[in-house]
């Protein structure tokens, strides 16, 4: 596992020299360290008070496609991250990756701190906004918890929805081999095709997103997890951590 650690905070000076640091501090869990660079920009851009930190294990994602499915002992794993994170006194835990989501469910109802699915924002939208749902992915292991998702927050909802579902074998593949081209042309060939079909797309992992700058100007929406999953976790934290009931974690005099 490897850890990145950049910081951000916020100080506001109170009178006799008192220095009150209001920043909260997320764990975000990565299965590809490709992701990053985009979260941190993400962070940076909807969580400037924010200290952020990166948590990187690849073998989640290998060991669940290696599978074929999410496995108990990934689960475990995904939890003891958590628990790790939280030894550090973070005020929540956003995981990007969408294969291992159901693990995520599962860890946000034992801890205190939000622990966040990074695509269940975008499902909940995705069923607001849409009857027919497209869902693009480039693993069957993501497809499968991601229509899941769209289907529980449909239900949840009380909304009917179609599911059209798409997958791009390969393209993965392709971008962990760091053949980017390959994996962005697929993409785009397939979320082109999906377009025609549905009321509206969603991009079933977050490393799926980068070909939307590259797209010409869809018929229906595309609904991508990162900008969501964050703005949702600036929600969470801000409901958790609000001044001056926020924690004074460097308080100087």
């Amino acid at each position: 596992m490897n850890w990145l650690i950049t910081r951000a905070s916020f100080r506001f000076t109170l009178p006799g020299k008192a220095t009150l640091a209001l920043a909260s501090t997320l764990a975000l869990l990565h299965t590809s360290p490709t992701l990053t660079p985009l979260f941190t920009s993400l962070c940076r851009q909807h969580l400037p008070q924010t200290e952020i930190f990166h948590m990187v294990d690849e073998s989640l994602i290998q060991q669940t496609i290696a599978a074929g499915k999410l496995q108990k002992v990934t689960v475990r794993r995904l939890i003891g991250m958590v628990e790790s994170a939280s030894m550090i006194g973070v005020d929540g835990v956003l995981v990007t990756c969408s294969s291992i989501g159901p693990a995520v469910s599962l860890a946000a109802r034992l801890f205190a701190f939000p622990v966040i699915r990074v695509d269940e924002a975008m499902a909940e939208k995705a069923v607001r906004q849409g009857r027919r749902i497209g869902v693009l992915a480039t693993l069957r292991t993501t497809l499968e918890p991601t229509t899941a998702l769209l289907r529980e927050k449909s239900a949840a909802a009380g909304i009917e929805t179609s599911i059209e579902e798409s997958l791009c074998d390969g393209a993965f593949q392709a971008v962990l081999a760091g053949d980017t081209e390959t994996h962005d042309r697929a993409v785009s060939q397939a979320l082109a095709e999906l377009a025609g079909k549905v009321d509206l797309v969603v991009l079933a992992q977050a490393s799926m997103a980068r070909v939307l700058r590259q797209m010409p100007e869809l018929t229906v929406p595309v609904l991508s997890s990162p900008e969501l999953a964050v703005l949702r976790t600036r929600d969470l934290l801000g409901a958790a951590c609000q001044a001056p009931q926020c924690s004074a974690r460097n308080l100087e005099f």
